[in-house]
């Protein structure tokens, strides 16, 4: 390139800035196949307030190609949005570097989160990882300095990763940069606290319906014969008021003709 066409100081940086993003593979994929998940209830807790009992649908689509592969997951709530970064996982496999890179980049966020949900998206990730390239390595990856911040934010956050089987390594005193290390998918932890977070299939969940509409169906026999007797006594009570007020009208009858009666002998 002469001189003459060579690109002016900052003109470089122009053109880049202008240069459309790099549109990533299989970018729009949407979750196709879906189970019903029971969050079992628990005890309040003093960071997360009530957890009572729910159900949340979890949903998963994967991709192949030579170069790479995809498994996307994520959590829907019924009656509930949350913000596009949250309740999902992505899973990049490069077959070329034989490399496993997670997904997105602002972190596995959860909601609603401290009932079990992150550790089972994650069991799921590890399950389908290793059973197709468990000789291939996670991705070492520096973690968000923002959590460091907070002790127990951060606490939870590595007790998190270490359950699944990951590392986390300090580069400072003040635990502010934290990576996770790099390691095989083969010595992952693919288990969840199956107390918190449970399968329901298809069938089950059928079942579970058709007990509630047996109970519900129940209860309202049961609410059915407490007002027919409540009618019954309301029937019994405007009788028993009229009998009543009758027996009054009469004894004051009476009285009368007794003083009418004396006062005129």
């Amino acid at each position: 390139m002469t001189e003459k066409n060579a690109p002016k100081p900052g003109e470089e940086d122009v053109a880049a800035a202008k240069a459309p993003a790099v549109v990533q593979p299989w970018e729009d994929v949407q979750p196709e196949t879906f189970l019903l998940l029971r969050l079992a209830p628990l005890q309040t807790d003093r960071a997360t307030g009530g957890r009572p009992l729910r159900f949340v649908q979890f949903g998963r689509a994967e991709r192949h190609s030579k170069e790479l592969s995809l498994l996307r997951l994520a959590i829907q709530l019924p009656g509930q949005k949350v913000r596009r970064e949250q309740n999902h996982l992505d899973v990049w496999v490069d077959h070329d570097k034989q490399l496993v890179r997670l997904g997105p980049d602002s972190g596995l966020q959860i909601e609603p989160w401290n009932r079990g949900v992150g550790r089972f998206i994650a069991a799921q990730a590890i399950l389908w990882a290793q059973k197709r390239w468990s000789t291939y390595k996670i991705e070492s990856v520096a973690l968000a300095s923002k959590d460091g911040l907070n002790e127990d934010t951060r606490l939870r956050r590595d007790h998190f990763l270490r359950c699944q089987g990951l590392e986390v390594a300090y580069a400072d005193a003040q635990h502010m940069k934290a990576s996770v290390k790099e390691v095989q998918v083969g010595n992952l932890h693919s288990t969840w606290n199956t107390d918190k977070v449970q399968i329901i299939e298809m069938l089950d969940a059928a079942h579970m319906l058709e007990n509630a509409e047996k109970k519900m169906i129940g209860q309202e026999v049961l609410i059915r014969q407490h007002e027919d007797r409540v009618s019954k006594y309301k029937r019994e009570d405007s009788s028993l008021r009229f009998t009543i007020a009758c027996l009054v009208a009469f004894s004051v009858f009476q009285a009368g003709l007794l003083i009418w009666i004396a006062t005129h002998r």
